[in-house]
């Protein structure tokens, strides 16, 4: 942000500008939302929450009312919510610092609702293939994605770089299919594209993020300011989220009819869902998901991220250093430029749901 000179006599109201801007702004009260989700294990239970009048129970419990809405392609649905076309969107952390965060965009972490433990993954054509296979090949993958990121992980595990191969910017939509043409030979991406893809034969999973657990994490983001503003969605949203969850851990027959909805839903059966769910640390409880966002580990893991988004120019125009977006979390904790505090992990609706207070 360009500095600006003031006049003296402005001086005393220039300091409390200085102050206010590192809280949200101010967006207007209103009583219809709308939030925007893409096909991943992780996020299902949104779809469920949805379709079953869960999520406008809950919304009608606080007096307003919230479209939940599917899109199509994921990068596009972040790049809608930033745009200021929902009020939040599913996204992982790397995706919520590196789009809205250091677009401008002040966003809230509102539920942190489960990390990728295998559910990315690196896959070459061939078997008994290794990481360092992938030396001097293309790689297809959601450039500037967690993809990017799980496959700089992956790299650095061999000592190699990405100076050591060619990144090829795929749509998630779209990579399956590459992944069937003979010119693409690796890939990296998430399910449940990347189920379709190890299913094949004669295929090698070279690295996933079970290597580098919770460092991949799936959040409902919303926008700060509307969320400053309009308590009520984030407690609907909160509960509605863990509601289905627990119906999903219920081990009865109506936890079996969920998940066999979900996985419909996603494009594929039971038994294909429950596996994409083995290698998602989904938090079952509210207490759970609050452990994880009060932890010491998640600051040192968004650290960790910004390193990668600052080498890649993903913090944006003009950014000097890894520091140049900043970040609060559970405790009063900062990491980066406190005066541009862009991206917020607030564990508060978090705790209400463990409090029962909902």
């Amino acid at each position: 942000m360009p500095q600006l000179r003031f006049p003296a006599l402005l001086a005393a109201a220039f300091a409390v500008l200085a102050t206010l801007a590192s809280a949200p702004s101010q967006a207007a009260r209103k009583d219809h939302f709308s939030v925007c989700w893409t096909i991943y294990a992780g996020w299902m239970p949104w779809e469920y929450a949805a379709s079953q009048g869960i999520v406008d129970k809950w919304a009608k419990k606080y007096g307003i009312s919230i479209d939940v809405v599917q899109l199509n392609d994921y990068v596009e649905s972040i790049n809608q919510y930033t745009a200021g076309q929902f009020d939040g969107c599913t996204m992982t952390n790397m995706d919520a610092l590196t789009i809205p965060a250091a677009g401008g965009v002040d966003s809230t972490a509102l539920i942190v609702s489960d990390f990728s433990n295998g559910n990315d993954g690196v896959v070459l054509k061939g078997a008994g293939k290794q990481v360092a296979d992938l030396k001097g090949l293309d790689v297809n993958l959601v450039e500037l994605s967690v993809s990017h990121y799980l496959l700089a992980r992956a790299l650095d595990s061999v000592d190699l770089t990405e100076k050591d191969l060619k990144v090829v910017n795929t749509s998630d939509a779209d990579i399956a299919a590459a992944f069937d043409t003979e010119q693409v030979q690796a890939v990296t991406t998430w399910n449940p594209m990347l189920s379709q893809i190890k299913a094949k034969p004669g295929v090698s999973e070279v690295f996933n993020s079970s290597q580098i657990p919770g460092e991949i994490m799936d959040m409902m983001v919303v926008n700060s300011a509307t969320l400053n503003d309009n308590p009520a969605l984030g407690k609907a949203l909160t509960g509605a989220w863990f509601e289905v969850v627990a119906l999903m851990n219920a081990n009865n027959a109506q936890s079996r009819a969920a998940l066999e909805h979900m996985a419909k839903a996603s494009g594929t059966d039971l038994a294909g869902f429950q596996a994409q769910l083995d290698t998602t640390r989904l938090f079952a409880t509210p207490l759970e998901a609050l452990a994880f966002a009060t932890s010491a580990e998640l600051p040192k893991t968004m650290r960790k991220v910004a390193e990668f988004s600052f080498q890649h120019g993903l913090l944006g125009e003009g950014a000097r250093d890894t520091s140049a977006v900043g970040m609060s979390f559970a405790g009063g904790v900062v990491s980066g430029d406190t005066t541009n505090l862009k991206l917020r992990f607030d564990p508060s609706f978090v705790q209400l749901a463990a409090d029962a207070k909902l």
